[in-house]
């Protein structure tokens, strides 16, 4: 067990001590990190896109207040609306996007932690639609 005195043991991070993100002019994000997994608050502006991508990370997305349409699927086939107190399930590999039914805040949660957030890769996000990528560590692919 390690020693109180240990600052590995926690971390405490007020989410009102992060910055915001502009990922897009409608999309914002703060994140956290841990050693194998992330959380991060994202904002979506209403009709805010999260174009199609998917990520060897396993996402938990739980809806803080707003909602958020997701096309999820090889051909975006499954859709569901997730509103606020609601979480949908995201596994590795599966392609979605999100459309922003109104103003909504929700928190990510991400296992492994998502390299290309970390890295400004997440290129997928600046486009009407991703462009064909490899599946690897965060990358988008079609």
């Amino acid at each position: 067990m390690a020693d109180a005195s240990d600052s590995r043991s926690a971390r405490h991070v007020p989410w009102d001590s992060l910055p915001w993100e502009d990922v897009t002019d409608t999309i914002r994000r703060r994140i956290v990190t841990g050693d194998a997994m992330m959380i991060a608050q994202v904002f979506l502006d209403k009709g805010a896109v999260v174009p199609r991508h998917s990520h060897l990370n396993e996402q938990i997305t739980y809806i803080v207040s707003g909602a958020l349409h997701f096309r999820l699927g090889e051909n975006l086939e499954r859709e569901v609306t997730v509103g606020a107190g609601e979480v949908l399930h995201i596994p590795a590999h599966l392609p979605h996007e999100a459309t922003a039914l109104e103003d909504t805040l929700d928190v990510d949660i991400f296992s492994p932690p998502r390299a290309d957030w970390l890295d400004g890769s997440d290129s997928y996000f600046h486009a009407a639609r991703a462009e064909p990528q490899a599946d690897g560590a965060g990358e988008a692919v079609e």
